[in-house]
């Protein structure tokens, strides 16, 4: 008698769990199942780009830095080779040169950050074992980028010091780095640009 009850049970168990599970299924076909979430599209290579396109190519440097302030500069010679990456958003810039008589390389990275509406980059280089930061707008009217560079002087110490490039054609460019002394703004350092054909 007590076997009879335990097989009626499981009999009655399984039919109820079929029937749940059919209705389950029935319910999954009818209810489409919830679309994963959709990856925002890839950014895309704007207007702004355009500048940093057209910075493309290798360029030969005369390089005048002026240290101490108001002496005549110390003149080399350097090379700047510059490339796009990252679907276009991104211009990759190696520098090589000398510098009091040592040999000089950096590396630089720049983009437009659409959230700053700013150009944003990056600097390292054979001088330093900080990263150097830049921000700056550019004035297509004039054709020049104004704006900052923060990251450790000769000494080491950290200053931000103002940066202006100046596109003078097609193929010629001026970049100057500037400090602040006794409330004036002062060049330290000047590399004027010509790209080689």
């Amino acid at each position: 008698m007590d076997t009879k009850r335990v097989l009626i049970a499981v009999a009655a168990f399984g039919l109820v769990a079929g029937a749940i599970s059919a209705q389950e299924k029935a319910q999954d076909k009818k209810t489409p199942a919830a679309p994963a979430e959709a990856m925002p599209p890839l950014p895309q290579p704007g207007p702004e780009h355009q500048v940093l396109k057209d910075d493309v190519g290798t360029w030969d440097a005369t390089v005048e830095a002026f240290m101490p302030p108001g002496a005549p500069p110390s003149v080399s010679k350097g090379t700047e080779t510059n490339r796009i990456t990252g679907g276009g958003l991104w211009l990759v810039s190696d520098f090589k040169s000398e510098f009091m008589d040592q040999p000089f390389e950096g590396h630089g990275v720049m983009g437009w950050d659409p959230a700053k509406k700013k150009y944003v980059g990056t600097w390292v280089d054979s001088m330093s074992t900080t990263v150097s930061q830049s921000e700056s707008t550019y004035d297509s009217a004039k054709k020049t980028f104004t704006g900052w560079m923060e990251g450790p002087d000769e000494t080491g110490k950290t200053v931000k010091t103002k940066a202006v490039t100046e596109v003078k054609g097609p193929d010629s460019k001026v970049f100057t780095m500037y400090r602040v002394m006794e409330g004036k703004e002062v060049p330290t350092l000047r590399i004027t640009y010509t790209r080689r054909k």
